[in-house]
């Protein structure tokens, strides 16, 4: 359900939801666009969201709520200890989890701040399919290193493996051979590897990584801020998950993982998010950083309004036809640009549509942040805002060297039950324009460089006029269009 093959014999996704409440959208002009993305220093995260039309940016903290969820919103309990709500929100996680602890945080990279401050130390190493930016930066700043040891289809950009976030066994055994497991500080997983093009891992690689941190006494740390789209892939993909319900493989992953951590920003389609555990021992250890900053054990940071709509969200997160939504959505985007030749991340995965800067603009040399490049001129032709998820989204080395990454991305996030199919198509056709005239798109250069996670509010120059150059062009093929 979902898809849906009409009479043309075209098949297409299908909204599941009507729209009870809508919000105005602004499409400026061409050449105010240019305006925006100069003043904001050639920096998707700098744009000012009135002057956004399609915001593609993140599916973070932007989905749309469902009525339930509003309207659970009403009944919450504002007590600064014990509250109701959190009585509600910990038994509902107890129940689709199956674990028995829980730790409340304001969002993802708090709940990262703590595990990294309990269990990093100095010359500790996190082994990991894929790392996150947050995630990286919160390991390092603590004196540790990760080893990203993803299977070699991970980072092929055309690929039709259905499990490119699977982690590599053989080098996870070899990581730990090598560094010696007293200085691993837990393997981490993480799903629908943001990275790399929102690719899910497989229950029975899973399982595999569990066994051999059974082997080597180590910790297994789950990253399930986009647990949905994997759920939907292993159900979808693969064979032993197809006879089982959604809550059914939801189990299993939780029982295989001795902590998971979450965003609701992106699971449960509300604001916050937690750590859970089985052991009372890790619950313990990691529990006065919560007070300590975040909040009350009861509130943790969170809104209970937030925490009311997450409880009914994380329900609504075990539903095969909204959890569906996304991927259907995603997977169009990718096939129709697919099928007019655009560079794209294959199979589609989740979080959103990935355009593949190295072949889109292979003009243009990494260290002038392509992908970066590519998220400044979609905007100006079409007002559609991406985030570079490339070269821009890495560090330097302490001695300034740049860090290339393995793919140069434009991330286009689909936020969950928020865009018409009618919108997708105009930013597959403005996307289609783009490529026709990618030689005319330059490189960027730092003007403004912070050290740390510089692609949230670092700003950049073109390197040279080549954004005059696109206006003249888009004008000529749509003097009337905005």
């Amino acid at each position: 359900m979902g898809k849906i093959k009409f009479f043309s014999g075209e098949d297409i996704p299908l909204e599941m939801h009507k729209v009870r409440i809508v919000q105005k959208l602004e499409l400026a002009p061409i050449e105010q666009r240019v305006k925006y993305m100069q003043e904001a220093g050639n920096n998707t995260f700098l744009l000012n969201n009135r002057d956004v039309f399609m915001d593609m940016l993140t599916d973070s903290g932007v989905n749309a709520m469902s009525d339930n969820q509003l309207s659970a919103m009403m009944i919450a309990d504002d007590s600064y200890a014990g509250s109701e709500t959190f009585t509600r929100l910990e038994k509902t996680l107890q129940e689709l989890f199956g674990t028995k602890y829980f730790l409340p945080a304001h969002q993802g990279r708090a709940c990262e701040n703590i595990i990294s401050q309990v269990f990093v130390k100095e010359g500790s190493v996190v082994p990991m399919n894929y790392h996150f930016t947050t995630t990286k930066a919160h390991i390092v700043i603590n004196g540790g290193s990760i080893e990203e040891i993803v299977i070699d289809e991970g980072i092929e950009v055309t690929s039709s493996h259905p499990f490119k976030g699977n982690m590599d066994i053989d080098k996870l055994k070899e990581v730990i051979a090598r560094n010696g497991k007293e200085k691993i500080a837990y393997v981490r997983m993480e799903a629908g590897t943001n990275l790399i093009g929102g690719q899910p891992f497989s229950l029975e690689n899973l399982q595999d990584v569990r066994k051999v941190c059974d082997e080597n006494g180590l910790m297994l740390v789950f990253d399930a801020s986009l647990l949905s789209d994997n759920l939907y892939f292993m159900k979808e993909r693969e064979e032993q998950c197809k006879s089982m319900s959604i809550e059914e493989i939801t189990k299993k992953i939780m029982a295989l993982c001795d902590i998971t951590y979450f965003s609701a920003r992106k699971l449960g389609f509300a604001r916050g998010g937690g750590i859970c555990t089985n052991s009372k021992d890790l619950y313990m250890k990691m529990r006065e950083y919560i007070t300590l900053y975040e909040g009350f054990l009861t509130y943790g940071g969170m809104s209970v309004r937030e925490m009311e709509a997450l409880r009914v969200g994380l329900n609504e997160s075990m539903d095969e036809h909204i959890i569906n939504q996304g991927p259907l959505f995603i997977e169009y985007m990718v096939n129709e640009l697919d099928k007019k030749g655009i560079p794209v991340i294959t199979p589609a995965g989740g979080l959103g549509c990935h355009l593949d800067a190295m072949r889109f603009v292979d003009h243009i040399p990494q260290a002038e942040y392509p992908a970066g490049a590519l998220a400044s001129a979609l905007y100006i032709v079409s007002g559609v805002r991406g985030m570079e998820r490339g070269t821009m989204s890495e560090q330097r080395e302490d001695d300034g060297t740049e860090v290339f990454s393995n793919m140069e991305l434009l991330r286009l996030a689909m936020p969950r039950r928020v865009f018409t199919l009618s919108q997708v198509k105009y930013a597959i056709d403005r996307i289609e324009w783009l490529y026709k005239n990618r030689k005319l798109i330059g490189g960027l250069k730092f003007v403004e460089e912070p050290k740390t996670l510089r692609f949230f509010f670092g700003r950049l120059d073109p390197t040279s006029n080549w954004q005059d150059e696109l206006v003249k062009a888009f004008r000529k093929d749509f003097p009337d269009s905005l």
